[in-house]
């Protein structure tokens, strides 16, 4: 089997986990929006009645924010001023001032639990933890304003790679666009200031919305880990995602 075969067959083998994984978590949440059992099969019906309303098959390419962003739209003042700014976003080092707003973020149940594994919920442990030299993290800045931090875990230079984590906390500016803008200029910083080859995330198996916006910036299905994590009283898988700079390159960089 030729090389390119190969590729489209593992291509093929992760196209399908990821299908497999977004219907589980489909069929989760319906079952949390109060869909009975015996009701599943009319959604699936429906589905179908509506493909078959659009007359042709629907298009599976990916539509990344290459609509959205370029390498230049970043605002680097990094050397001067440690500073990185997205639009209306920027990122700043993270001080340790901040964590007081970390933790009262991370009261909220639907945020703390959405990491993998979870932050630590106090003040003092999270200054511990932030400190970690295998870690580094920025301060989102909206308005001038602390509503966030994102950053970098398990740091490896010499493997050149690290994991990702977001989180924009404040109350009322979730679905702003400001995440989107975050993990942008955070991929800057990772990929052209710290020339990473690798970012890699963990996300949980329900969390579909997530999977979706990272796939728009190039992230690709990695690895599923089955019953991984522990919410609760149940078990739950965590998918890991990952984007190569040379993908991003290719869909971000400014086409002449």
């Amino acid at each position: 089997m030729s090389e390119l075969s190969d590729q489209e067959s593992v291509g093929k083998r992760q196209r399908e986990q990821m299908l497999k994984l977004v219907t589980k978590g489909f069929y989760n949440e319906l079952i949390n929006y109060g869909v009975r059992k015996d009701e599943i099969l009319k959604v699936a019906s429906n589905l179908l009645d509506n493909l078959m309303a659009q007359g042709k098959s629907p298009d599976a390419t990916v539509q990344h924010y290459s609509d959205l962003f370029t390498l230049s739209t970043v605002q680097d003042q990094w050397q001067e001023h440690r500073r990185l700014g997205v639009q209306h976003v920027t990122l700043r080092p993270l001080q340790p001032k901040v964590t007081a707003d970390i933790a009262r973020w991370l009261e909220n149940p639907l945020i703390r639990q959405s990491f993998v594994p979870a932050f630590p919920g106090t003040v003092p442990e999270l200054r511990d933890y932030f400190s970690h030299p295998a870690r580094d993290y920025f301060a989102i800045f909206h308005n001038e304003l602390p509503v966030g931090i994102i950053g970098g875990e398990n740091i490896d230079t010499q493997g050149g790679k690290l994991e990702m984590k977001k989180l924009v906390g404040e109350s009322g500016l979730q679905a702003k666009g400001i995440g989107k803008r975050a993990t942008f200029g955070f991929l800057y910083y990772a990929f052209t200031i710290l020339k990473l080859n690798k970012v890699y995330i963990h996300s949980r198996d329900i969390n579909i919305r997530n999977i979706n916006l990272n796939s728009r910036f190039g992230f690709e299905l990695e690895g599923i880990f089955l019953d991984d994590i522990k919410v609760g009283d149940k078990c739950q898988d965590v998918v890991r995602m990952a984007l190569f700079k040379s993908t991003w390159l290719e869909i971000f960089a400014p086409r002449g």
